[in-house]
């Protein structure tokens, strides 16, 4: 495990190391989950540093800087979470207000959580540009929109790439254009960009060969209801985890349903930096939190009183708890020596109990 992480490169956001030998990071999407109240947004931010993520992050696009205003067919959705609606609908529904971005960054700020958003347009990096951004994440759904990358690429700041839908040779594209851009702390996200999306599709098995293939920070940008599939991540080498979150599930807003809540996120956070702890190195040597039981290992003992002069037998010696005794590795090789002196009723066979060859 250590082999393939080592080869994907670092990034750092706003103080923060991020990549191998560094605990994985935690992202809390604010996304749609306001649901129009700035009060919510305001209250997600105190929430998710409550519960120990360590970035928020926004969504910065209008429904006409992501859509069109189209009635056609091809500007419905068919189908999933969203049956029925409107593509410009829609977005007019789960954008975040330009208007209230200031305010979200003050307020991130002043909880002394990191802030950051999915730009959608040139428009939204410039204004993010304007707050001070301290890096920027492309959606699944833009990694094929090259000039975007490259427009993100040239702030210089730190980019994170979701690849939902996208194939290898795509990925590699979206690098390509992110690296040519100017970008030099880069980082991708497997992703399944269905919501939710089932737990069988995400094969975590792809994250080890992402961070081979395309030598930079994997993680995860994950849809899924709970957090095993996240949790389970860390161990393929993840080292960046993005989550949907929400006030409250059934808030009725657009993204709710699959999004964790405050006790959920606080749990993810835990289970993560739990399998991460666990993680650690190749070490094959006794650990500290093992040396009081050492004594409760097997070890050869007196099954019997044994007198000075007689043989030890498979009768009167035999391997048990603690360990005091020899080790019972040495079991064949005392069988037929000579006792010494006077061994009683389970006491330890040791090497002065014995008279010597």
């Amino acid at each position: 495990m250590d082999d393939f992480a080592r080869q994907g490169s670092e990034l750092e956001i706003d103080g923060r190391m991020i990549g191998h030998g560094h605990r994985p990071y935690v992202i809390a999407e604010l996304s749609a989950n306001h649901n129009g109240r700035i009060d919510a947004a305001l209250e997600l931010i105190a929430a998710a540093k409550a519960a120990g993520a360590d970035a928020i992050k926004l969504q910065t696009y209008r429904p006409d800087t992501i859509t069109l205003d189209s009635d056609r067919p091809e500007f419905m959705i068919s189908g999933g979470l969203w049956d029925g609606r409107r593509l410009f609908d829609l977005y007019e529904e789960a954008h975040t207000p330009w208007e209230w971005h200031k305010e979200l960054f003050d307020t991130a700020r002043a909880h002394e959580i990191t802030m950051f958003s999915s730009p959608f347009d040139n428009s939204a990096v410039d204004l993010l540009e304007d707050l001070g951004a301290p890096a920027y994440k492309i959606a699944s759904f833009e990694a094929v929109d090259i000039a975007l990358i490259r427009y993100v690429a040239s702030t210089g700041k730190p980019m994170i790439i979701s690849t939902g839908m996208a194939d290898a040779d795509e990925i590699g594209e979206a690098i390509d254009a992110a690296r040519g851009g100017g970008c030099r702390e880069l980082a991708i996200l497997h992703c399944v960009s269905a919501y939710p999306a089932p737990p069988a599709d995400y094969n975590l098995r792809t994250i080890p060969d992402m961070i081979k293939r395309f030598g930079v920070v994997a993680g995860l940008s994950d849809h899924t209801i709970d957090n095993t599939t996240a949790i389970a991540s860390v161990a393929m080498g993840a080292r960046i985890i993005e989550k949907h979150f929400t006030l409250d599930r059934k808030g009725g807003g657009p993204d709710d349903s699959f999004s964790l809540e405050p006790g959920e996120l606080a749990q993810l956070c835990s289970g993560v930096r739990t399998a991460w702890d666990a993680l650690g190195e190749v070490d094959y040597g006794r650990k500290s939190s093992e040396s009081g039981n050492v004594v409760f290992r097997r070890s050869l003992y007196a099954a019997k009183d044994i007198a000075k002069g007689e043989a030890i037998s498979a009768e009167n010696m035999r391997s048990v708890r603690p360990g005091y005794g020899l080790a019972p590795k040495h079991y064949d090789e005392l069988i037929g020596r000579v006792a010494a002196r006077d061994i009683k009723f389970a006491e330890p066979i040791e090497w002065s109990c014995l008279d010597p060859i």
